[in-house]
């Protein structure tokens, strides 16, 4: 399947935007020394990130040219990409991640919760409860926009998210032929408000690391958000 990327209209990410990455996965501070792409290799094995075949196998497809380094937070981005579920995501595959972002802070959280809820429903717990660590950044580039159209890239109960998989491997794999470096899409759980995943990893610049917070998810769908201090 194949979609004409002209014909959708193009947006442009905000100054800041939010995305929140659980703190038990740690950065790994080694990244943002790199000056070259060869010292980065070693890097990466050194690191043992490449131990993982699932991670050697997506670092393989991302082009040298789009690999982040020698900047803050480096790591932060290039984890986004290499450590995706395996599973994949609304817009992504298992076969590379991506940097998944929200304008608000409150639809990332409401995201991120509904995964914790998937969590408790599977394996029959009371709760569950996680530290999370807040990354602002700013995208720059045009994003393809379905906000608001294409319900079937927004349907809150689809669990393998097919069509816009592919949808989002077409714009990863089309979209600089047509100057696009991700989506901007509808909340599914915060109807409304807006997110973002952009599929170049130095179109994700100026990250900076912000607050702490520890999110609880009961199976009534409560959510409990206490920022840490």
């Amino acid at each position: 399947m194949s979609w004409d990327l002209t014909a959708y209209p193009g947006a442009q990410a905000p100054t800041h935007t939010r995305r929140i990455i659980p703190t038990r996965f740690p950065p790994v501070p080694a990244f943002e020394a790199v000056t070259s792409e060869d010292d980065l290799a070693d890097i990466f094995e050194l690191e043992g990130w490449t131990n993982d075949r699932l991670v050697a196998t997506r670092l393989s497809r991302l082009d040298r040219s789009q690999w982040v380094y020698g900047r803050p937070n480096a790591s932060i981005v290039m984890s986004s990409f290499l450590h995706g579920s395996v599973t994949g995501m609304r817009f992504t595959s298992a076969v590379l991640g991506a940097w998944y972002a929200a304008t608000d802070l409150m639809t990332s959280v409401l995201e991120v919760a509904n995964g914790l809820r998937k969590e408790i429903a599977l394996s029959g717990l009371t709760h569950k409860r996680e530290a999370y660590r807040e990354y602002e950044a700013r995208l720059v580039g045009t994003f393809v926009d379905v906000f608001g159209r294409h319900p079937e890239f927004h349907d809150p109960d689809d669990a393998t998210y097919p069509t816009p998989q592919r949808f989002g491997d077409y714009v990863r794999q089309t979209g600089p032929g047509v100057a696009r470096v991700g989506i901007r899409y509808e909340s599914v759980r915060r109807p409304g408000h807006e997110n973002w995943v952009c599929f170049v990893p130095p179109a994700v610049q100026d990250v900076v690391q912000a607050r702490h917070f520890e999110i609880d998810v009961r199976p009534s769908g409560k959510v409990t958000v206490e920022e840490l201090r």
